[in-house]
């Protein structure tokens, strides 16, 4: 799959390249337009801790290059990637490292998101990170947990910044909604909280009714352009991302990069079905 023309295809497509001078020339391209970036080293689940200290000095070695190429992009890292599985302790001592240095440069570090086997405890090493280092580290929401609405309460009071997402894992139906009409109503409820009580929130989408609905309540309540931002993924719907930079409005572009790409995509397709209807629909846009 690796070598062949359509993994070739996708990877190229979605994943900026294998290397960090890739990635780094791939988000200059994007600034150009208008558009900041997020950098995501490919890698989640290690498989051990020398692996979880190496992604760390990986990131380390991105921000410095983001800083000495005048890149405008932050870094969004999964705590998986920094040894959870093995040591909360260590995985907490790899991500303040990264997180000291981004504060150290003026830098942000956002930590996504994983299955909600991980939610609470990413939580709670964001909001202990953030009383050290804050507007240094932010978070991920995803709309199709029930328990969303009550944790962005909590991190809006807490000052912490907040991307919303609908979640690309498959969640059992106790935990998350199992219904797209309910994940879409929930996230427009959280959507509207976020740009009333939240900090510079990232609101996550590529469907256009989300797009127009989050302009259109900004708008009913004076919330100006610069107070939030619209973020996608790379290599999809870049025909929206410019139209909304040339309304004005703030973009940021998801960019992953690195060796694991085939894992990557291997996981989010087998996990939730629809991911893979998105994957095809995207590959054939332009």
């Amino acid at each position: 799959m690796e070598t062949s023309y359509l993994g070739k295809r996708m990877s190229a497509r979605f994943v900026a390249g294998e290397t960090l001078e890739r990635a780094i020339a791939v988000a200059r391209r994007i600034n150009s337009e208008g558009i900041q970036v997020t950098l995501d080293y490919l890698g989640e689940n290690v498989s051990s801790l020398e692996e979880a200290a190496a992604s760390r000095d990986a990131y380390l070695e991105a921000l410095s290059a983001v800083c000495a190429n005048g890149i405008q992009a932050y870094l969004s890292i999964k705590l998986t990637q920094f040894g959870m599985d093995f040591s909360s302790a260590i995985c907490r001592d790899n991500v303040e490292q990264l997180v000291r240095a981004a504060g150290e440069k003026g830098e942000f570090i956002r930590v996504d998101m994983e299955s909600s086997a991980y939610t609470e405890r990413t939580f709670e090493l964001v909001a202990d990170i953030h009383s050290r280092f804050p507007g240094s580290v932010g978070c991920v929401v995803q709309a199709y947990l029930y328990r969303s609405a009550q944790d962005i309460e909590r991190l809006c009071q807490q000052g912490i910044r907040v991307r919303l997402c609908k979640g690309a894992y498959l969640e059992p139906h106790n935990v998350a909604y199992p219904r797209k009409a309910d994940v879409d109503r929930n996230y427009l409820r959280l959507m509207n909280v976020l740009l009333v009580h939240g900090s510079s929130p990232a609101i996550a989408t590529h469907d256009e009714r989300i797009v127009e609905e989050t302009k259109r309540f900004a708008t009913l309540q004076g919330i100006s352009p610069d107070r939030f931002e619209f973020q996608m993924l790379y290599g999809v719907r870049r025909d929206l991302q410019r139209r909304l930079v040339r309304q004005g409005y703030r973009v940021r572009v998801y960019v992953p990069f690195g060796k694991a790409w085939y894992p990557y995509f291997m996981r989010r397709l087998a996990e939730r079905p629809a991911n893979v209807v998105f994957l095809a629909r995207n590959l054939l846009r332009r």
